[in-house]
């Protein structure tokens, strides 16, 4: 399965985010947390972790990062 296709990133209020230096950078943060997720993913198979408890990790993981400018 590839990397899933890049949305239209919106802010909170619903207005499209439109800078094109921003987008790219998304694209370049996405890019790489996609590529180290899937080789941490990849590793923790090879050392015989379950799958399906890697993917709820995984989840966890991101349900529990903190936003910092609130």
């Amino acid at each position: 399965m590839a990397q899933p296709q890049m949305p239209k990133w919106y802010s909170d209020n619903g207005d499209p985010v439109s800078c094109t230096e921003k987008i790219k950078v998304m694209q370049q943060n996405m890019d790489e947390l996609y590529q180290t997720a899937q080789d941490a993913f990849e590793d923790a198979l090879l050392m015989g972790c379950s799958e399906t408890q890697l993917r709820e990790y995984f989840q966890k993981l991101i349900q529990n990062l903190e936003n910092p400018y609130q």
